[in-house]
């Protein structure tokens, strides 16, 4: 850690510091045809969220001279600290000389497809924030790494790159820290639907949610340690059990804690290790029985909709504005902390008619294989919670913001 805190200091070195101490403010917006979330970037284009991508890339303006890092600066070292399974070693140009020119390899989270690049002085534009409205446009001064158009493939149209916010030196929330002398963490909401946009804060609260102006919701924050497994940059938290409603599912500590429980804006639903998988989904068919047995209307299981599998006549489930009455599913985390996702957060209508439930079996990996998370919490799970990445404290802040003050509220008109 030592290590990275003095390349994050080489780094914050590279340009003279803001003055600037407000927090910096982005929108972030729900791709529809691929499920996947952006943030503007500048003239025009957006990168993907990836919170477990180590770097900053996209496609560089042909014919761009790129800005000279040599292999010898300690910026090189840090693009290329967390090397991606599968692709080339990193390197430099000219068998690392002290004149070699430093090469990143930039990857598609989607596609797995990685590219080499040289690494440039970029920019993104953004706005300072009082955490109720824009205060101010800041150019958001970031090394970012060049890529070829072809790895943009299967990303949503119109984006250019990946925005990565892991905990890492080069992802976005450190470079946003250092340049603009603001703690290193970030706030981050991820919209549903047609809500509006998300938010993501770059520097921590407050949040205020337009209409509802007192309440500052990080003051509703639980915290869980956020830890780091095998050198991976990506939020990795320990989950000790899941249960449904009060019914604890019949998964061994031993499974959730091979691979751990990681947090995915790459994956559009929770998706479960077959070891873990199984028992889950038996245990929330048995519990939606069981809700009949207490006087609740008898869903109806249709025909499943991939890649979902357990499916329910959505006439014959209890509806309310914060989605299905289902059993809640809970993770109960270190420190004893509770996340509960209840209907909205578990419950998908794919169809008319017919809502599944929105966690998926992870595919290709065997039971037990700790060499694949446990458990990787999708996008749509943490919809609509307000969650802090504090990597000064090493903690996750996560809350479920209420049906009436959804993130997509937030104000990003400047005020007069």
């Amino acid at each position: 850690m030592a290590l990275v805190a003095l390349l994050v200091l080489a780094v914050s070195l590279a340009w003279p510091a803001s003055s600037q101490s407000l927090p910096v403010l982005v929108p972030v917006t729900k791709d529809p045809a691929t499920s996947l979330y952006t943030l503007p970037f500048h003239y025009g284009a957006n990168l993907v969220v990836d919170i477990a991508g180590p770097l900053v890339w996209s496609t560089c303006q042909p014919g761009r001279l790129p800005a000279k890092f040599p292999c010898t600066l300690p910026t090189c070292r840090l693009a290329n600290a967390y090397p991606v399974p599968g692709c080339h070693e990193p390197g430099c140009e000219q068998d690392r000389r002290k004149d070699g020119t430093c090469t990143a390899y930039t990857y598609n989270p989607v596609t797995g497809v990685c590219a080499s690049g040289s690494l440039d002085r970029t920019r993104i534009v953004a706005n300072t924030t009082d955490g109720s409205n824009p205060v101010s446009q800041v150019n958001v001064r970031a090394v970012a790494a060049c890529a070829p158009e072809t790895l943009l493939a299967s990303l949503p149209r119109g984006s250019t790159g990946v925005a990565g916010l892991a905990g890492s030196g080069l992802a976005l929330p450190a470079q946003v820290a250092s340049t603009q002398k603001v703690a290193n963490k970030f706030l981050l909401c991820l919209p549903r639907g047609d809500y509006g946009n998300g938010v993501a804060i770059f520097g921590g609260g407050p949040l205020h949610i337009h209409g509802q102006s007192e309440i500052d919701w990080t003051q509703s924050l639980e915290y869980t340690p956020l830890v780091q497994r095998n050198e991976n940059p990506a939020y990795s938290v320990l989950v000790k059990s899941i249960a449904m409603d009060n019914t604890r599912v019949s998964v061994p500590d031993s499974a959730l804690a091979t691979g751990g429980v990681v947090l995915s804006t790459m994956v559009p639903y929770t998706t479960l290790r077959r070891d873990v998988y199984r028992p889950f989904v038996d245990a929330f068919a048995k519990a939606v029985v069981a809700q009949s047995r207490h006087g609740w209307p008898v869903a109806r299981a249709v025909k499943p909709v991939a890649p979902f599998e357990l499916c329910y006549d959505s006439g014959t489930l209890v509806s309310g504005r914060g989605g299905y009455f289902v059993p809640g599913v809970t993770l109960t985390l270190d420190g004893g902390k509770n996340w509960t996702m209840f209907g909205g957060g578990s419950m998908l209508n794919v169809e008319p008619g017919t809502a599944c439930l929105a966690f998926v079996e992870m595919k290709g990996v065997k039971a037990g294989d700790g060499r694949a998370p446990a458990v990787l919490i999708g996008g749509f799970q943490m919809e609509n919670f307000l969650l802090e990445f504090d990597m000064e404290k090493k903690q996750l802040g996560f809350f479920r913001l209420p049906f009436y003050a959804p993130c997509g509220q937030f104000n990003f008109t400047r005020s007069a």
